[in-house]
């Protein structure tokens, strides 16, 4: 088990008059190999809830749990445990500061104390994992376009080759092509690397397309946590806490009121035409065989 969350809470001021509870009394195992989506309004406890995922917060009340071991014990390494578990922030480009795009991918790997060997093939590595070819690895990291520093600033927490990765908003301030690219990277190295996903987003959609379970936060709590056709068919819920199911399952639902007899469980654009062939195909053979019938 990677992370193991135990009834966890998280006051900023506490015990003062501008006490806030951002988390309140969360429990949730993160097991490897895992593609999460992590969903909910503003103010609902996402940031503050990965941030004590690697130790950047210190939870209030409550453990949890790396591979066993409890990050807030008295003798583990918090050190070790950020590089097992890498962040990127939204617009992790604005964390670019060196003077060409090599060396800031580098950088994690130095601060690991690996020889310049080493950090070099990590970076290069992680640059191709990315999708960024070697002409751009000397330029200024501001030279690049928007969505090429994205895939930089991505492939320097990748460079520390971490088990977890978690990624806050990572496509915020992109264009529709430049968030499907960087979604379907994120997808992709997923699967070739194994390792556990923590996706954080606005999205429904997003997170419908490509997650294997959801965690939907409200006020601080974790409301539900289920695979995506399980946490979508309780869209009244998510409706309740200002949320909702993605566009293609209100569509169903508009093509079922209107007489097609479609389930509404299809998460994406395919899935859905599929099931609505399928449908008009059923719908047709019923009729034929009907009129059969009549005929006789």
């Amino acid at each position: 088990m990677s992370i193991r969350i135990e009834d966890i809470s998280y006051y900023y001021e506490r015990d003062t008059a501008m006490q806030v509870c951002a988390l309140d009394h969360i429990s949730a195992e993160i097991p490897d190999d895992q593609f999460i989506g992590l969903i909910g309004h503003t103010g609902s406890g996402k940031s503050t809830l990965i941030q004590t995922l690697n130790g950047l917060l210190k939870v209030t009340e409550g453990h949890i749990y790396y591979n066993g071991e409890d990050i807030d014990g008295k003798d583990f390494d918090r050190k070790a445990l950020r590089a097992q578990v890498g962040m990127v922030f939204q617009y992790p480009e604005h964390q670019l500061f060196e003077a060409d795009v090599l060396s800031d991918v580098m950088f994690g790997p130095k601060n690991l104390g690996l020889s310049a060997e080493e950090c070099k093939a990590r970076a290069e590595e992680a640059l191709r994992m990315v999708g960024l070819e070697e002409r751009y690895y000397g330029l200024s990291p501001f030279d690049l376009s928007g969505g090429q520093k994205r895939r930089a600033a991505i492939a320097g927490v990748l460079a520390m080759r971490p088990k977890v990765l978690i990624l806050d908003e990572p496509t915020a301030g992109l264009d529709p092509k430049g968030r499907q690219e960087i979604l379907d990277l994120i997808a992709g190295m997923q699967k070739s690397t194994h390792m556990t996903v923590i996706l954080v987003s606005h999205s429904m959609d997003d997170v419908a397309r490509y997650a294997d379970r959801i965690m939907v936060m409200a006020g601080g709590r974790l409301l539900m946590y289920d695979a995506p056709q399980a946490i979508f068919e309780r869209s009244e819920e998510l409706e309740a806490v200002g949320l909702a199911a993605p566009q293609i399952i209100y569509a169903l639902k508009k093509i079922r009121e209107a007489g097609i007899p479609v389930a509404t469980s299809a998460l994406t654009v395919e899935e859905a035409a599929a099931e609505v062939l399928r449908a008009v195909r059923k719908s047709g053979k019923k009729a034929k065989a009907a009129r059969r019938q009549v005929h006789v």
